[in-house]
């Protein structure tokens, strides 16, 4: 088993977004942008795939423990930690009740305050 493989179980166990994944690494002070940690994740046949190496999850799994425990002067109970997260990445659902049609938003665009043209010369057929 690779660390990446390692990496993709802990994320996908732990439900964490990439944006997740790099405010925990950024608590160790170690910087990573989404796109390298998208890379993580791939295929490996994929042409853009890279090898996680031990540092990187080495600094995950730290930033892990701060994370869910706290540090010593602020602990957390982990529990309560993945608790809240829990509730926290439900995305809002979108209600369809507020949608219109199509019409009806074309129509709010259109500027009551123009009157119609008339055209002088029509055009003959």
């Amino acid at each position: 088993m690779t660390n990446n493989d390692i990496f993709k179980k802990l994320r996908v166990a732990l439900k964490f977004r990439d944006d997740q994944i790099v405010d925990i690494l950024q608590l160790v002070d170690f910087k990573i942008s989404k796109s390298e940690l998208g890379a993580f994740f791939r295929n490996e046949d994929h042409p853009n795939y890279m090898e996680c190496g031990d540092q990187v999850l080495r600094n995950f799994l730290n930033g892990l423990v701060l994370h869910l425990r706290g540090t010593k002067e602020e602990p957390k109970i982990p529990g309560e930690v993945l608790l809240a997260m829990g509730t926290s990445t439900k995305r809002p659902t979108q209600k369809n009740n507020d949608r219109k049609d199509f019409k009806t938003k074309q129509m709010n665009k259109v500027d009551t305050a123009i009157s119609s043209v008339k055209y002088k010369n029509k055009k003959k057929s």
